[in-house]
């Protein structure tokens, strides 16, 4: 089992905001999962890619007056679905279309589509506002015999819903070899065998095509890195969803998708994050 450090911050004066955005700058930094309070965020990451001076340039360069003090120890190997199950994960529903839920807990709401997800440490309960919302875009969606990429896959909660939801086929990619096999055991879990996973990054989608729904939630630089390889897979007519940002990133998005031939269509927003909805 990987080992991971914790790193509390405390940050004062503290709200929704300054824990979002702190969350986001994170990430972009290897951090994988995040739990926020009234007083700050616990942040996770694996203990290799740990770095004190990047998360110390982090907070000299937070964009917000406040004081953050962060405090770091070593998390061994455990029982990842133990620690959600005492801490954090608790059953969510999604526009009462959806339930999203562990292996672990018991009196769970009915709903049409019943998602079961172990998470350990990969991202994608749909407890964070940026899965939610696509969550909330693929069940207004129709996904019927269409193809489907996930990007950045994590616990493979949105492949899984695309597969409960009809599509035909389904590619999910994720780097990380940890969350890899996780989401490996919760498509097993939801019996979702039209879903392909594929461990590595955006070069696996250089045998991938014909792609009508395109979904990628990860970070805003990845996407702007990666964007032209992710338009060489679409069929024309494809939708893209993306998320992984905030609002205000939009137009940082928009100024690489419109010279790619993406149009924007629509998005949506929660607690400042956004998804971005663009068209082939």
């Amino acid at each position: 089992m990987n080992d991971y450090v914790e790193v509390r911050l405390d940050v004062s004066p503290c709200d929704e905001v300054r824990t979002d955005i702190l969350a986001a700058l994170l990430a972009e930094v290897e951090f994988e999962s995040f739990v926020p309070d009234e007083n700050g965020l616990t942040a996770y990451i694996k203990s290799e890619s740990y770095s004190e001076e990047a998360l110390g340039e982090i907070i000299a360069a937070f964009p917000f007056e406040c004081d953050i003090v962060p405090h770091a120890k070593i998390v061994e190997g455990q029982d990842w679905n133990k620690e959600w199950e005492k801490n954090y994960f608790q059953p969510i529903v999604i526009d009462d279309k959806c339930v999203i839920h562990s292996s672990f807990h018991k009196d769970i709401p009915e709903c049409r589509y019943d998602i079961v997800i172990d998470p350990k440490m990969a991202f994608g309960t749909g407890h964070h506002s940026t899965t939610s919302l696509i969550l909330r875009q693929l069940l207004a969606m129709n996904l019927q015999g269409i193809n489907v990429v996930d990007m950045g896959t994590g616990t493979g909660i949105l492949a899984i819903l695309a597969a409960m939801r009809g599509a035909r086929r389904i590619d999910a990619v994720e780097i990380d070899e940890f969350a890899y096999t996780n989401a490996c055991e919760n498509l097993r879990l939801n019996h979702a065998e039209a879903v392909n996973i594929h461990l590595g990054d955006a070069a696996v989608l250089a045998d991938i095509s014909d792609v009508n729904l395109f979904i990628a939630n990860i970070n805003r630089n990845i996407i702007t890195a990666d964007l032209s390889t992710y338009v060489k897979t679409l069929a024309p007519g494809a939708t893209v969803l993306l998320s992984g940002f905030y609002e205000v990133d939009i137009p940082v998005i928009l100024e690489t998708a419109t010279p790619l031939g993406l149009t924007y269509i629509s998005h949506t927003t929660d607690k400042n994050w956004a998804c971005l909805r663009l068209g082939k």
